[in-house]
């Protein structure tokens, strides 16, 4: 994945890199591939740099050369990088009160502004000045280095490890350790301090490997910084490779519908029992915690009272369909999707009576998603269509503006060259729960025992 398509920059956009370990490379990057697709790419530095970095971009001026002057490079080179002095070395960028006027005069399509300095180091704590964050970004990049985990807690190795050590108490000399990575990175003092409030935040862990043990602590870093909802996502990857971006981790909710009356079941088939003296409503909620989902919903109808008892220890979110009695699946889903905390990016539609629901088949839908697959995903086993879908918060909108007898269908058929089909190993996918039968042959295919019979059970 190119970092254009994670970072999902758009013309018009002021992108600023902070932290620390590939800022420079990344902002770079960046800039060629936008350059590439044909956009006029400027690029500048609110806090200094060395000049031998200059060497980095196709071409570098003063911005005292004049607005007609920047204008003709950013014509001829595509990709220019705007200092305001060069001195012993040392290159300084513009002032943050000129900015406005930068973006005023010039038909530029993005500025990339690196906004923090790092001494070379792959970790830091940004000094009391720092970083230096132009008002008027719409995009913050912080960045840190998976070369960090392992490294000594010392200024050899961090920039400014003090402020780190007074803040959480880490201990100075230590090996550092995952966890303080995504602590530093998520704190309002730290990897957040400065960004405006209305600018989106990703973060980017550089030096991820494509595959291995590394691999799975920088997801673990992901998980642990997404716990701050100022996140739009995470990206893992390295930035010296062809494709920079291995994945895209962003906050994913799940809305679990629970609302129906069970009228074919003849009883609230929610609550039956499934396994280890957990009800089917159970079961799916603790799957979907074990998947370490982000905030899941579980809308309820019909037996309200008793499936909010029983999810409830879970930790998640409940909303009630005022409209279960008429509004079908969509009006849950609508319900659901309302519920959701505005910093989740996508969510799974699970049905609540789908309690052969597995945690392969939710892993192999996250991964597909953080690998930029699509934003609809839908698992699919034998060219059969299964549950539970991906779909992201693009998409949400229309889902809402449906009304009467419309089908969350239409949305998907109306966006049907956005589907990504992700093939999966069990039909598990296919199978919900609406009759006595469904329910016996459901808990054959678990391995699990016969249920005593219950109610229409021996009537079906």
């Amino acid at each position: 994945m190119k970092l254009q398509q994670a970072f999902e920059v758009s013309k018009g956009e002021v992108v600023a890199f902070t932290g620390a370990g590939g800022k420079t490379a990344a902002l770079v990057g960046l800039g060629y591939e936008l350059h590439e697709m044909g956009w006029r790419v400027l690029a500048t530095t609110t806090v200094p740099m060395d000049e031998h970095q200059l060497v980095l971009f196709p071409y570098a001026l003063s911005y005292h050369a004049g607005w007609h002057a920047i204008s003709a490079a950013l014509g001829t080179h595509g990709f220019v990088f705007l200092y305001n002095t060069i001195k012993q070395g040392t290159v300084t960028g513009l002032p943050l009160d000129k900015l406005p006027s930068l973006l005023d005069n010039l038909d530029s399509d993005v500025l990339l502004v690196e906004a923090d300095q790092a001494a070379g180091l792959p970790f830091k704590a940004p000094l009391a000045a720092e970083p230096l964050i132009p008002h008027e970004t719409s995009l913050v990049i912080p960045v840190t280095s998976l070369s960090a985990l392992g490294q000594t807690l010392d200024s050899a190795h961090v920039y400014h490890p003090q402020s780190m050590i007074e803040r959480f108490g880490f201990y100075a000399g230590s090996k550092i350790r995952l966890p303080w990575v995504a602590q530093v990175l998520r704190d309002e003092t730290m990897g957040l301090k400065g960004i405006p409030d209305g600018a989106r935040v990703m973060a980017f862990v550089n030096q991820t490997p494509d595959k291995g043990y590394m691999k799975t602590r920088a997801r673990q870093i992901a998980k642990l910084a997404l716990r701050s909802p100022r996140f739009t996502g995470v990206a893992l990857g390295s930035v010296r490779n062809a494709n920079p971006i291995l994945e895209v981790h962003r906050p994913i909710g799940a809305v679990v519908l629970a609302a129906g009356q069970s009228s074919r079941m003849g009883q609230p088939k929610m609550l039956l029992p499934w396994a280890d003296g957990k009800t089917i409503i159970e079961h799916i909620v603790e799957q979907l915690v074990m998947a370490r989902i982000d905030e899941i919903v579980v809308v309820t109808g019909h037996y309200s009272t008793e499936v909010r008892e029983r999810v409830q220890p879970f930790g998640v979110k409940i909303a009630f369909n005022r409209s279960y009695k008429t509004g079908e699946m969509l009006s849950s889903l609508q319900t659901g999707l309302r519920a959701m905390s505005d910093h989740i990016a996508a969510s799974l539609i699970v049905l609540g009576d789908q309690p052969q629901m597995q945690p392969r088949v939710l892993y192999r839908l996250l991964k597909t998603y953080a690998e930029g697959a699509g934003q609809i995903l839908i698992p699919s086993y034998q060219m059969q269509r299964g549950h539970p879908i991906l779909l992201g918060r693009q998409y949400w909108h229309e889902m809402l503006q449906l009304e009467g007898d419309a089908s969350p269908r239409q949305v998907m058929d109306a966006h049907k060259d956005d589907i990504h089909h992700v093939v999966v190993d069990t039909d598990t996918i296919l199978h919900d729960v609406d009759t006595p039968s469904d329910y016996r042959a459901a808990r054959r295919r678990a391995g699990l025992p016969d249920a005593p019979p219950r109610r229409s059970d021996a009537e079906s």
